[in-house]
């Protein structure tokens, strides 16, 4: 496994929409490695290919849901959002934009996602609450969105402080 750099938002990779993967080789495992390694050591909960300068529809995705104590893992490649319930506003912080945190960012409280698995198998992933809102988060960076185009107003995007980093399970990474 190896560490992948992170590219930040002035990057013009992370506003391109990414290409479909048709081809399942092996060598996406190694992907989806590291790209799983590089988001735990950037303390993310969430990280899509094109941050790595990998302009392909892929992502991964882990959480822990302190209050249920459910464990969310997964990679899907190809993932769209086939339904989508209600809304909640909250907060969002990205690996790609270092140092800050949007607020009042709405996004649909369930989804539930179809996509592939790292062999090309069809999946679906059933989500909500916190865990929905990193895959949309996840998701949108795969369309070229970032969540400052989901801010309502100016105001809403502040600098990170030391206790949003104590908070993390609160912010989309």
């Amino acid at each position: 496994m190896a560490i992948r750099k992170i590219i930040t938002s002035e990057n013009p990779i992370l506003r391109q929409k990414a290409k479909k993967v048709h081809r399942f080789e092996p060598s996406l495992q190694k992907l989806v490695d590291d790209m799983f390694e590089t988001m735990h050591v950037a303390h993310g909960v969430g990280l899509a290919a094109p941050q790595i300068a990998q302009s392909i529809r892929v992502l991964v995705a882990e959480y822990d849901d302190p209050e249920t104590e459910a464990h969310y893992k997964v990679a899907l490649f190809n993932p769209e959002i086939i339904k989508a319930e209600g809304e909640e506003i909250g907060s969002e912080g990205c690996l790609s934009i270092p140092g800050y945190v949007g607020e009042n960012i709405r996004r649909a409280a369930k989804v539930q996602v179809k996509g592939q698995d790292v062999k090309g198998r069809a999946i679906k992933v059933n989500a909500e609450g916190w865990w929905a809102r990193i895959l949309q988060h996840e998701i949108d960076h795969l369309n070229g969105i970032l969540f400052l185009d989901r801010l309502d107003s100016p105001e809403d995007l502040r600098e990170a402080q030391p206790e949003d980093l104590e908070e993390e399970s609160a912010l989309v990474e």
